[in-house]
C-alpha cells in the first residue's frame, strides 16, 4: 500500500512539474546530480526489485513462464501510474506495451528492452541461473557468493555482480528505466519526450512473427525514434551509442552414416564416417581466419565507408587487454581490430554433437552427426540469399539436401545425404549517425555520463530491428547498459553493479535531454 501511495504522489508530482515547466529542456549535470542523489538512497529498492524479476525463469520456449514475466511487467509499469497492455499476434510470445503521455512534449520515443533469455545447461552454472546470487568480484576472478545487503539504505559496491540469467540480457535495463522514470519524479523533473515502453518477450527465439504484430498495432507504436537497450558498453567499460546491428541466420545440419552404429576396426575406412563428413563440411565453408569461402558470400556486402573508418578510428582500442583476458594467443583477421571484424559477415559453429568422448568414448562409426551455425549478416546481405548460396555451397560437396527425416531409400541412392533446417533470420540494419535524432541521442547521452561518448557504426551482436525499420520507417538507435564481460547467452550470466547505476543516470538523461 506504501509503495502504491508512493507511485501515486510522484504522477501528481510529475503532472504539476510538467505543467510548470512545459518543455524547458533541464540542465543535464542537475538530472545527473539529482538521479544519482536518489539511486544513492534507494539502491537496496532498486536491487530488489530486479532480482525479484530475475528469480522468475523466462526460457521463450516456457510460455507459462513467459506470460508470467510479461505480468509481472505489466504490474511494474502500473505500479508507476504508466498505461499498460499485452501486445499479441498468432504466433508470437507477448509484447508488455507502455505508455506515458507527458503534457507538451512534441517528440515521441520507444524504449525497447526483452524479458525472456537464453536457454540454460545448469551444469554449467555455479548457481541456479533464476536464484539471483551476489559476489563480490566475478566468477573468474575468484568472487564468493555474499548476501545481498539488507535494508532500506544498503549499499552496493560498484564491482559486485549479480549473477542469473538475463541479468544483463536483457532485464537490467528494463530496470534501469524504470528507476530512472522514479529518480526523475522524486526529484520533480519532467521528461521532455512522450515515452512508449515496448518489452518483447520472444527476442532470444528470433521474434517469431514480430512483423505481423508491428502490422498489427503500427499506429499505437509511432513515433519519432526508437532507443533500444540491448548488447553491452564498450569493452574499455566507457558508454557508447550504436546506429546498428548485425543480421543473424541459423541453420542446423545433420548429415548421415550408416544406418545403425557399426565398430570402427570392421567397417572403418569402407562405412561413411559422419562425423568426418560433417568436420571437412564445415571446414569447406570457413578457413581458419575466419573468412567465408561460400561462393558469392561477400557480393552484397556494403562496402566500409569513409565515416564508418573515422568512427572506427576513434572506438578506444581495447584488443590487447581482451586478449590477455581472455587467454588468446592470438586473433582471426590477420590481427585487425575488433571494431573492424564486427563491420563483417561471420560464420559461427555454436555447436557439434556426435558421439562421445573421454571414458565415454567408443570404436564405434555412429549414424549421424550435428552440427548448428549461425551467419552474422552486414547491411545488404539478407537471409534469403544466404540460404540460396549456401545451399548452391552444400550440393557442390556433393550432398543430396533434405528437409525431413530421409528415407531408407534417399540414404542407400545418395552418397552424401543432408538435412538442412533453416531457422527464422533476419538482416542487418544501420542508422545514419548524422541524422538529428543521431545527434540528440549522443548529446543526450554525452549530458548524462558528463563527457563523450563511443560512436559505434554496428553491433557485433544481432537484433531485429529490420522488422520495426520495414514496418514503421523511424530511426533506430541502441544504447546499452550492461558490462562487456557479462558471459551473455553463456553460464554465469551476471551484471556488474556498477553498469546498473550508470544505466539509470543513463536513461534519465535520454528521458529528459533530448532534443530534435
Amino acid at each position: 500500500m506504501r509503495l502504491t501511495r508512493l507511485f501515486t504522489a510522484s504522477v501528481f508530482v510529475l503532472a504539476l512539474a510538467t505543467a510548470a515547466h512545459g518543455q524547458r529542456t533541464p540542465n543535464a549535470s542537475l538530472v545527473r546530480e539529482r538521479v544519482r542523489s536518489y539511486r544513492s538512497a534507494n539502491q537496496a529498492r532498486i536491487v530488489a526489485e530486479l532480482v525479484s524479476l530475475l528469480a522468475l525463469p523466462n526460457v521463450a520456449s516456457d510460455t507459462a513462464a513467459i506470460r508470467q514475466n510479461a505480468d509481472t511487467l505489466l504490474a511494474m509499469l502500473r505500479r508507476r501510474g504508466i498505461s499498460a497492455r499485452l501486445l499479441e499476434a498468432p504466433g508470437n510470445l507477448p509484447v508488455v506495451f507502455g505508455e506515458l503521455k507527458v503534457a507538451g512534449a512534441r517528440r515521441t520515443i520507444v524504449l525497447y528492452s526483452h524479458y525472456d533469455g537464453q536457454p540454460v545447461d545448469t551444469t554449467n552454472w555455479a548457481t541456479p541461473p533464476w536464484r539471483p546470487t551476489l559476489r563480490d568480484k566475478p566468477i573468474e576472478a575468484g568472487g564468493r557468493v555474499i548476501d545481498f545487503p539488507a535494508g532500506l539504505r544498503a549499499e552496493f559496491a560498484d564491482e559486485w555482480r549479480i549473477y542469473a540469467r538475463s541479468a544483463s540480457d536483457d532485464k537490467a535495463p528494463i530496470v534501469a528505466m524504470l528507476s530512472a522514470l522514479d529518480a526523475l519524479r522524486a526529484a520533480g523533473i519532467p521528461p521532455t519526450v512522450n515515452i512508449k515502453f515496448f518489452f518483447e518477450g520472444g527476442e532470444e527465439a528470433g521474434s517469431p512473427n514480430l512483423r505481423q504484430l508491428l502490422i498489427q498495432h503500427k499506429s499505437l507504436l509511432a513515433a519519432d525514434a526508437w532507443i533500444f537497450s540491448d548488447g553491452p558498453v564498450h569493452q574499455s567499460r566507457k558508454m557508447q551509442v550504436v546506429f546498428g546491428v548485425r543480421g543473424s541466420y541459423g541453420v542446423e545440419m545433420t548429415v548421415y552414416g550408416p544406418s545403425r552404429a557399426l565398430h570402427s576396426g570392421h567397417y572403418g575406412n569402407w562405412a561413411a564416417n559422419p562425423a568426418a563428413m560433417i568436420a571437412s563440411l564445415l571446414a569447406s565453408m570457413r578457413d581458419p581466419d575466419g573468412k567465408i569461402l561460400v561462393a558469392g558470400f561477400y557480393d552484397d556486402v556494403t562496402p566500409v565507408s569513409d565515416a564508418d573508418r573515422r568512427a572506427i578510428a576513434s572506438v578506444p582500442n581495447s584488443d590487447a587487454e581482451l586478449r590477455n583476458e581472455l587467454s588468446l594467443g592470438a586473433t582471426e583477421g590477420g590481427g585487425a581490430r575488433l571494431a573492424e571484424r564486427i563491420m563483417l559477415p561471420a560464420l559461427n559453429i555454436r555447436g557439434i554433437r556426435t558421439g562421445h568422448v573421454g571414458d565415454l568414448a567408443s570404436n564405434t562409426i555412429h549414424t549421424d552427426a550435428r552440427a548448428s551455425i549461425d551467419f552474422r549478416l552486414v547491411p545488404a546481405q539478407t537471409p534469403e540469399r544466404i540460404r540460396e548460396l549456401v545451399e548452391a555451397h552444400v550440393r557442390a560437396q556433393g550432398y543430396h539436401i533434405v528437409r525431413g527425416e530421409p528415407t531408407s531409400e534417399e540414404r542407400r541412392s545418395n552418397a552424401r545425404v543432408i538435412r538442412l533446417q533453416w531457422e527464422g533470420g533476419y538482416p542487418a540494419l544501420r542508422t545514419d549517425m548524422d541524422l538529428p535524432v543521431s545527434r540528440a541521442v549522443i548529446s543526450a547521452v554525452e549530458g548524462s555520463i558528463g563527457g563523450p561518448v563511443i560512436r559505434v557504426p554496428i553491433l557485433g551482436g544481432s537484433l531485429p530491428m529490420a522488422f520495426f525499420q520495414e514496418t514503421l520507417g523511424v530511426p533506430l538507435i541502441i544504447v546499452p547498459i550492461v558490462n562487456h564481460d557479462n558471459n551473455q547467452h553463456a553460464a554465469n550470466e551476471n551484471l556488474r553493479i556498477r553498469n546498473l547505476w550508470d544505466g539509470i543516470e543513463v536513461m534519465a538523461g535520454v528521458m529528459t535531454g533530448m532534443r530534435f
